[in-house]
């Protein structure tokens, strides 16, 4: 097995960091590999905004759920998916933009996610190790006007960056079985194959909080799957220009 191969499958979530700084010139270096991810039709719609501001941080705590790390970390990065830029092409070009389809949209997305993969696996090469904040979206408009974005730009997530304090173990990810189908959707008889994968969540759980907590992958989906799920995002999207049509 290969160093690379041997990154991807080590990874996991770190959210306690020493003082160490991360050099701006390694985090542009950082941005750059994200820059050279696959970008759908060249599109290019990533923006990252580089939080410094000690207050935006604190803020920023607290408006993703009050997560600590987002102030402790040597960085902290807003992704964001930027149709924005394209408009100004257009007027560059004296075009009318046709925005709002529900395809730039998730091109767009597509290309932030794969653009920040790039950012935290380059970052983890060099030592560096991080988490991702999806939290960012449960009060998104108000990180909207802290970070002072323009319509047709929304912050996808957040990442936390810096030298580890920690070393958790790997989570283990679904059996090969259940994500990787033939031809086909093939069921594979994924029902016993989870319950299966359970019993290997539940030990991991119990061996990572000292018995504490005792739950299964399963029980975790179906218990978050019967409540709401920010449902302020769909008007908070069509305010900002994404998925009108």
């Amino acid at each position: 097995m290969n160093e690379v191969i041997k990154l991807l499958q080590s990874r996991s979530s770190v959210r306690k960091f020493t003082d160490q700084a991360i050099a701006q010139d390694t985090l542009d270096k950082l941005i750059q590999c994200g820059q050279a991810a696959a970008t759908s039709s060249f599109i290019q719609a990533c923006t990252v905004i580089q939080v410094e501001d000690k207050i935006k941080r604190n803020q920023l705590v607290d408006l993703a759920g009050g997560q600590p790390y987002v102030a402790s970390a040597a960085r902290f990065l807003v992704f964001c998916a930027d149709m924005n830029r394209h408009k100004l092409v257009c007027d560059m070009h004296n075009s009318k933009m046709e925005s709002g389809y529900t395809e730039q949209f998730i091109t767009a997305t597509v290309d932030v996610a794969l653009f920040a993969q790039n950012v935290m696996t380059a970052a983890q090469s060099l030592g560096i190790e991080g988490v991702y904040i999806g939290g960012i979206r449960n009060n998104i408009a108000e990180v909207s006007d802290l970070l002072e974005l323009p319509t047709l730009v929304y912050p996808v997530f957040g990442m936390c960056l810096g030298y580890p304090a920690q070393d958790p173990e790997t989570k283990p990810r679904l059996p090969l079985s259940v994500v990787l189908k033939t031809d086909r959707y093939q069921d594979n008889n994924d029902t016993k194959t989870i319950s299966e994968y359970d019993k290997q969540i539940r030990e991991y759980y119990r061996s990572r909080t000292g018995g504490t907590k005792e739950t299964t992958w399963s029980e975790q989906i179906a218990g978050m799957l019967v409540k709401e799920a920010r449902p302020h995002m769909k008007a908070y999207l069509q305010d900002r220009g994404f998925i009108l049509k």
